[in-house]
């Protein structure tokens, strides 16, 4: 007996969703992976430049290739999202394993390599979707069957909107008009056509979702799984339009495998849907595990191997950035230079270091009470602070009793700074002093806006270890600090060290004689962090101005200043450095080379 022909039960409508649905998940994918480049390479303008390029590339290469899968377009179509379910998480796992682990120097273009390799492959199966999606398109097309009511609905909508683009596209263009009795618009949409309409349309949605809905409620791994397991759902709902006619039984009804798509694989489509529903729905515990674990082996190779184990507590995502807190603990492998204790509590905003239990303290007092000593306690000396989410250093400037201008652009993390134990113990309420004003803004758009002018600015922010912060170290912006300057104003800031960052150092150097802070007094923030009754260098700072001030005056201030005077008498205004062969950070030209990468 002589099999009946294969007749799909998808329609055009329902291939149409399925183009929208797998265009989204792709271009998300890109979005993800870009993120996660940044992430663990550094430099989002490197990272989504590859990405960008390499998920493109492969897209075309993909497509260029996909006139071999036509033969067997519904079989095909079912591997590619059981594949792309499949790799995309499972490529991403890859990316955060490759970010813990120890290499030589020399084999970071190996691993970087490697590393794109889940992108590419992305790209490459993403690029069989499109074509695999109109040969189906145009096969349903060509099957007389009547249209169900929904199907002639999403018709009529489609015919509306076809008439009132033709309007817009006859005024501009020469567009194809039929003689004698008008037909349907949407009859003259080639498959091709609408199918490509529905990709761009998934892809637009895929980056508004990612962007405004998985990134911020979910963040960047569960996310991952949230895109596989649309994709193994629009497989299974794919295959369970796909059953022969001539198998009018129970079991027909059910997904069953796709043409010549075996048992083993549609089981795999089975598990990986299911499994990335899990940890969609276990969303949170799911991020947690895996965050943990990439950030404390990459905490970990900062250190000598086996010197230092880390435990993440606590870790979570604002709009603007990721918020780390953790344990360290010396091994007593090596030498242990950087505290006292054995173990010590740290917080850190995205790759940066912000707090640490042994120099918390020494750091605030020498970013605060060093400027402040060269002005009066009173209300009459007027403050900015840029950053200091923490509230650590509005806690220093509220015993000087100082008029404050607070701005920081995360008002997330300020306010989970008030109550969060760890930050809690060095801002002692400071939130509260009624002698400050505080913004929610970005500091350049203040400066852009303001015309107060301050005795002291106060730039507690984190080094520029990713684009977003670039701004805050340019031309432009000390350009902006030096106008809010009084006549006897400085601004304090955190500055690298010409040991560990000489080449950070020399860029930063040249901005800011370039925007005309041509006088500087570098100075350390002192303490006996490690209690052996030996005072220790803490931190590296910076007084900027358009020309020298007067000196420091350690009995205008607390107990800190009056403790290390003696440190302090001998800090001396100097010509700010200026380096040869070492262009200055600018916004529209920055020095990307030396600060990001």
């Amino acid at each position: 007996m002589t099999p009946r022909p294969h007749h799909p039960r998808h329609s055009v409508p329902l291939l149409h969703a399925l183009t929208f649905i797998v265009a989204l998940c792709s271009f998300a994918y890109e979005l993800i992976f870009a993120e996660l480049y940044t992430v663990v390479f550094g430099g989002s303008v490197t990272q989504y430049g590859l990405t960008i390029g390499l998920f493109f590339s492969s897209l075309g290469l993909g497509s260029f290739l996909s006139g071999r899968l036509e033969t067997d377009p519904e079989s095909n179509f079912f591997r590619v999202e059981t594949y792309l379910a499949v790799v995309a998480p499972l490529g991403f796992l890859l990316v955060i394993l490759l970010g813990t682990l120890r290499y030589p120097a020399a084999y970071a273009p190996l691993v970087g390599a490697i590393a794109r390799l889940p992108i590419v492959t992305i790209g490459f199966l993403s690029g069989f979707e499109l074509p695999l999606l109109t040969t189906l398109s145009e096969s349903v097309r060509d099957t007389a069957r009547p249209p169900s009511s929904i199907a002639r609905g999403v018709r009529r909508l489609t015919s509306h909107l076809n008439r009132a683009f033709g309007v817009v596209l006859g005024a501009a263009f020469s567009i194809k008009r039929r003689e004698g009795k008008p037909s349907d618009p949407a009859d003259e949409t080639s498959a091709y056509a609408a199918v490509l309409g529905f990709d761009y349309l998934g892809g637009l949605v895929g980056s508004l979702v990612y962007v405004f809905f998985l990134y911020p409620a979910v963040g960047l791994i569960p996310s991952v799984f949230v895109l596989a397991f649309l994709n193994g759902v629009a497989a299974l709902i794919f295959a369970s339009t796909t059953a022969n006619t001539h198998r009018p039984t129970l079991r027909s009804r059910l997904p069953q495998p796709v043409g010549s798509t075996g048992k083993a694989l549609f089981a795999v489509c089975l598990l990986v849907t299911a499994s990335t529903g899990a940890a969609a729905v276990n969303a949170g515990p799911v991020g947690e595990d895996v965050s943990e674990y990439y950030f404390e082996r990459e905490f970990e190779l900062e250190y000598a191997p086996g010197a230092m184990d880390v435990a993440v507590t606590d870790t979570w995502t604002t709009r603007y950035q990721r918020v780390t807190e953790y344990n360290r603990t010396w091994t007593g492998s090596g030498d242990n230079p950087y505290f006292g204790a054995t173990t010590e509590h740290c917080l850190r905003l995205d790759s940066a270091v912000q707090l640490c239990e042994s120099w918390a303290d020494s750091y605030h007092q020498g970013l605060v009470d060093v400027p402040l000593s060269m002005f009066e306690n009173s209300t009459d000396t007027k403050v900015l602070l840029i950053g200091g989410g923490d509230w650590a250093a509005m806690d220093r400037l509220q015993r000087h009793g100082v008029s404050v201008d607070h701005v920081d652009i995360d008002g997330e993390f300020m306010q989970r700074a008030k109550t969060d134990p760890f930050l809690a113990q060095y801002h002692d309420g400071a939130y509260r002093y009624e002698n400050k004003s505080t913004r929610v803004q970005d500091a350049f758009q203040y400066l852009e806006q303001s015309e107060q002018r301050y005795d002291v600015i106060l730039l507690d922010i984190p080094g520029a270890t990713d684009d977003d912060q670039l701004p805050l170290y340019s031309v432009e912006f000390y350009s902006q600090l030096r106008q809010h300057l009084t006549a006897d104003g400085v601004i304090a800031t955190w500055t690298y060290s010409r040991y560990s960052y000489a080449q950070h150092r020399t860029a930063y150097y040249n901005t800011v004689h370039k925007a005309g802070l041509t006088s500087a007094a570098p100075y350390f923030a002192w303490e006996d962090i490690d209690a052996d009754g030996e005072t220790e260098r803490v931190e590296r700072f910076t007084l900027l101005a358009p020309a020298p001030r007067d000196s420091l005056s350690p009995h205008n201030g607390t107990a800190y200043m009056n403790r290390y005077q003696h440190r302090y008498q001998a800090v001396e205004w100097v010509d700010t450095p200026k380096y040869a062969g070492v262009r200055p950070n600018s916004v529209f030209h920055p020095n990307y080379d030396i600060l990001i990468k």
